[in-house]
This record gives C-alpha cells, sequence and structure tokens, in this order.
C-alpha cells in the first residue's frame, strides 16, 4: 500500500499541459509523392515535474536543444513501424549526434487494443529496474505475439527473463498496481490536457505531428527546429 501511495503521489506530481493553436501550418518536405506534411502549430508548456520514471525513459542528452516527446501505444501497428523504419534513422542523425532528445509517452488504447495497458504497464516496471528500452524494444518486436493473447502476462515474463529482469521485483511490481496508476495518470493529462487521442503523435517544441510519417518528413522539421534553437550553429 506504501508504494502504490507514493506512486500515486509522484503521478500528481506529474503535469503535461498543452494549449493546441487554431492554426495549421504546412511544411514542404522531401516525401516520395511530393505532398505537404500538415502538422498544428501548437504552444507547449510541458512539465514533467519529478517524475521518477522519465529519466529512464529518455533518448538523448538532457541539454539536447530539440525535445521530441513520443506518444505511442506499444500495440499501435504504426507505433511499431515508427520504432523500426523511423527510429533508428532519428537515433543516428539527431540523437546520438546530440540535436534532439526523445521522450517516450505512454497512450495506451484498450479500445483498439486491449493488451497495450498491460505493455505500458511492463514497460515501466522495467523503467523501475533501469530497463525500460530493452524492454521497449522487445514488445515492439513480437507485438504480434502478445497483442492477441488472452493474457498476456505470461508472456510478458518470458520478454523479462530476456531482458534481464528481476522477476520478483517485476512481479511485485505487478501486484502492486503502482506503475499501472502511473500509465493511467500519464493517459489522462495526454487526452484530457493535450487532447492527444490518437497514436503515434509527437510532440516538437511548438509542433504537434500526428500519425506516421517516413524519415523524409522528419528532416526538414527537425533541422528548421535546430536551427531555430541554436541560431543555425
Amino acid at each position: 500500500m506504501g508504494a502504490l501511495m507514493t506512486s500515486r503521489l509522484a503521478a500528481n506530481r506529474f503535469a503535461l499541459a498543452v494549449v493546441i493553436l487554431c492554426a495549421v501550418f504546412f511544411i514542404t518536405a522531401a516525401a516520395t509523392d511530393g505532398a505537404p506534411i500538415e502538422a498544428l502549430a501548437v504552444h507547449t508548456s510541458l512539465e514533467w515535474a519529478q517524475d521518477p520514471l522519465m529519466v529512464q525513459r529518455t533518448k538523448g542528452d538532457a541539454d539536447a536543444p530539440v525535445t521530441i516527446y513520443e506518444v505511442t501505444d506499444f500495440g499501435c501497428p504504426w507505433c511499431r513501424e515508427f520504432y523500426r523504419l523511423v527510429l533508428p534513422s532519428i537515433e543516428r542523425e539527431y540523437i546520438e549526434t546530440g540535436k534532439a532528445k526523445l521522450i517516450f509517452v505512454n497512450l495506451p488504447i484498450p479500445q483498439l487494443h486491449p493488451n497495450s495497458p498491460a505493455a505500458h504497464e511492463f514497460a515501466m516496471c522495467a523503467a523501475k529496474q533501469d530497463k525500460f528500452w530493452p524492454v521497449h524494444n522487445l514488445l515492439y518486436q513480437h507485438q504480434a505475439v502478445w497483442a492477441p493473447l488472452e493474457a498476456p502476462r505470461a508472456y510478458f515474463t518470458l520478454l523479462a527473463d530476456s531482458a534481464g529482469l528481476d522477476l520478483e521485483s517485476l512481479n511485485a511490481c505487478f501486484d502492486s498496481g503502482s506503475a499501472r496508476w502511473i500509465v493511467q495518470q500519464e493517459v489522462e493529462s495526454v487526452t484530457r490536457q493535450a487532447n492527444i487521442t490518437s497514436t503515434p503523435s509527437f510532440i516538437m517544441e511548438t509542433v504537434l505531428l500526428a500519425g506516421y510519417q517516413p524519415i523524409e518528413s522528419w528532416r526538414p522539421i527537425l533541422d528548421s527546429l535546430f536551427a531555430a534553437k541554436t541560431g543555425g550553429e
């Protein structure tokens, strides 16, 4: 009970506020069909106040000038495509070079993917053991296996063993509901305050990019944001 209350207090300190402006702008990208990418202009006030697991689910240098918030669902096929086909290029070109950092944001949508809440809880329990990203990768790699299962927890235990998690601690995390509470609070913040209800969605400074886009669509956005933050250096 004490662990659950501690997690609830931490979750209550977590706040995400995004005010979406009534404006749309178009960014011309080198997409294969030559069509412009539509993105919403947003004003962001993003506070991940003292979230104890934010560091564990962040890729890149904390001082990177551009921040990408990836709002995602482990059961979403297009989120998996982003992981497979786009994230490696973003890591290589922007995260590893210190231009950007990426922060994972939970938005499981059980109406579409019934096992997603359990998958997100599993990943947050893994974050408590500093194993978020290995489990993140395994969940996407094996999405086709666990997503249709009637009860996925046993399969998650197999993935946990592959990722080197302490299973006793993992089961204690599951049983306490502490990670589940964090996920639920994050979903509420994202949907009610940020008005984001679909995955994948990406918040980058003043840009909200909804849906899957190839890397060719990302480069002009990230390059322009980096130039704006650094004065073109």
